[in-house]
């Protein structure tokens, strides 16, 4: 008998498909005798027979299950104590009994249990959901599990900005976090710093070194490992720069302009103003104003520099005096592009038939766009003025060509109008 209700409530449970429905603590074995009979006549044999019909409204079940419960509910919500006897005992009575422990069996005493709490927990569809506006006591909001403050993963520092005191600041500054963010463990490390502790001392070393405001956030942005430098290797590499006599401006400005050079150690720099002097042939003087305008020839790859020297002086044919004259009028030249280097030299040369000597004379021409150079003189041959040679007259002067914006050299150096330049270029 046991045995048949059992699979009858599990085809009622299969075909009602209800959430949750809190049962009572029974007890059952295969005797029928140990069913309750309160139970079964006033529950189970009313109700099991219209369940176990399919009802076209799964609802309507349902409804008709938990009118059935309530009303067994009502009707048994005192229970006797000779009939809670075994319940509160961890002895069963039989052999072949097995006990079954409900959630809310602890709500049940010798005097019964309270039918309000009895119905709530035994259909959790019932239950009201919590309010936005309801309010709380104070245990259950120490119970409350807060979110952190910073988000503990995400793919953009601007998710951290408004929590983390140290990006704050260097928004303030101007740093372009969305640089950084793009290089591997740069935004980790931001985050671990202490504005006050790891960035502020940093700061004031730069600004008592000479560095403006508006630079400051071009140097973090481009070097942001300058805050993990420890002051002492700070200090100690400008004051070699110091001693090698730059100048206090000329330091400010090459930390500015070269972000990562107080990265490097004082030996590293020390060997490449050594490089620079042996393969250029410069004095110390010398040496130091090329380094100056362009500081970062002792941050980059020697190669460059090494490889450009070579074409210099093998493919273009400049002796080492003239060499000598160019880098130091022009010192973007040890760092220039090679293809584009060798681009120029080719037109200025070859085909404007401009002369060795005159280029070193001019050597800015080296660094001008080709575009700007090939455009320019085709309008001068267009209008038969390109004369580049000072011993003849209408002599065109090439700082001239390359310098000028377009409606300067249409005016002074071609003598025409920028609109008549403008109708020139698109016919190219």
């Amino acid at each position: 008998m046991a045995l048949t209700c059992i699979q009858h409530c599990q085809r009622c449970t299969s075909l009602l498909r209800s959430r949750s429905v809190g049962i009572t603590t029974l007890q059952y074995s295969t005797d029928a005798q140990h069913w309750p009979a309160a139970l079964w006549n006033s529950f189970i044999v009313p109700v099991l027979p219209s369940l176990l019909q399919r009802s076209p409204n799964p609802s309507q079940t349902r409804q008709r299950w938990n009118l059935g419960v309530r009303s067994y509910c009502e009707s048994h919500a005192k229970v006797q104590p000779s009939q809670t006897k075994h319940r509160n005992t961890d002895e069963l009575p039989g052999t072949d009994m097995v006990s079954y422990q409900n959630p809310v069996s602890h709500q049940l005493i010798d005097g019964g249990m309270l039918l309000k709490e009895w119905q709530t927990a035994f259909d959790l569809d019932d239950a009201p959901g919590h309010s936005a506006l309801e309010e709380i006591s104070h245990e259950e909001a120490v119970r409350m599990d807060i979110p952190a403050a910073l988000p503990p993963v995400s793919i953009s520092l601007k998710d951290y900005v408004n929590e983390s005191e140290t990006l704050g600041k260097l928004v303030q500054l101007g740093v372009q976090l969305w640089k950084l963010e793009q290089r591997p463990n740069v935004g980790s490390m931001l985050l671990r710093l202490d504005f006050q502790t790891d960035v502020t001392p940093r700061l004031v070393f730069l600004k008592q070194l000479g560095v403006e405001d508006s630079r400051l956030g071009y140097l973090i942005s481009h070097n942001p490992f300058i805050l993990t430098e420890s002051l002492e290797n700070l200090q100690a590499r400008v004051a070699y720069l110091r001693s090698k006599k730059f100048s206090a401006e000329s330091v400010a400005s090459m930390v500015s302009r070269a972000p990562y050079l107080l990265n490097f150690s004082v030996k590293r720099m020390d060997n490449r103003l050594g490089f620079y002097q042996q393969q250029l042939g410069l004095s110390a003087q010398k040496t130091r104003d090329v380094v100056a305008r362009l500081p970062r020839l002792l941050c980059g790859s020697l190669e460059t520099v090494k490889e450009n020297l070579k074409i210099c002086k093998l493919e273009m044919g400049f002796r080492e005096n003239e060499l000598q004259h160019i880098v130091t009028v022009i010192p973007k030249v040890l760092t220039a592009n090679k293809r584009k280097l060798t681009q120029i030299f080719d037109y200025i040369h070859n085909t404007m038939n401009i002369p060795h000597d005159l280029i070193v004379k001019f050597p800015q021409v080296l660094n001008a766009k080709y575009l700007r150079i090939k455009e320019r003189h085709l309008f001068l041959q267009y209008l038969d003025k390109a004369q580049y040679d000072p011993a003849k007259p209408n002599y065109i002067c090439l700082d001239k060509l390359v310098s000028l914006p377009d409606e300067a050299f249409c005016t002074e150096v071609a003598s025409a109008t920028l609109k008549d330049f403008e109708l020139f270029q698109k016919t190219m």
